[in-house]
C-alpha cells in the first residue's frame, strides 16, 4: 500500500533571496542517510523539500470566481516542510519508517493512504 507522509517542522525556514532550485536534502548538500536507506530498500517512490509558506498560494473556488490568497490558509506554529510517497506491506511498516525520519525527532510526520495504488 501507498502512503504520503507530510513532514512538518516549527518554522520558520529562510530561503536565499537568491535560490532558485529545490534545497538539497541537507545544508550540505549531502543525502540524509534516511533517504538513502528508504531508496536503497525500495520503500521511498518520491520525495521532496517544499519551499516555506511564506511563497505558499492558497487557491479556492467560490460561486464560479477563483479566488487567490498569498501564503498559507491559516498562520500555525508547524508548516509542512516537504513530502515523501512511501509503499508498505501495511500502516505497521508505514509508522515504523515515519519513525525512522530524522524530522519526528523535533517536527512530526504525518501518515495518510494514498486514495487509491494508482502511483507508479
Amino acid at each position: 500500500m501507498k502512503y504520503l507522509m507530510l513532514v512538518c517542522a516549527e518554522g520558520p525556514y529562510e530561503a536565499e533571496p537568491d535560490e532558485d532550485t529545490a534545497k538539497p536534502d541537507d545544508e550540505s548538500g549531502e543525502e540524509i542517510p534516511w533517504v538513502t536507506e528508504m531508496n536503497a530498500r525500495g520503500i521511498r517512490l518520491l520525495g521532496n523539500a517544499v519551499r516555506p509558506p511564506t511563497d505558499a498560494t492558497t487557491v479556492r473556488v467560490r460561486g464560479g470566481e477563483v479566488l487567490t490568497t498569498d501564503g498559507p490558509y491559516v498562520e500555525t506554529k508547524e508548516w509542512m516542510a516537504g513530502f515523501d510517497v512511501i509503499e508498505c506491506a501495511n500502516l505497521d511498516e508505514a509508522i515504523e519508517v515515519a519513525a525512522q525520519h530524522p524530522v519526528a525527532e523535533f517536527g512530526m510526520i504525518e501518515v495518510r493512504p494514498l486514495w487509491n495504488d494508482s502511483l507508479k
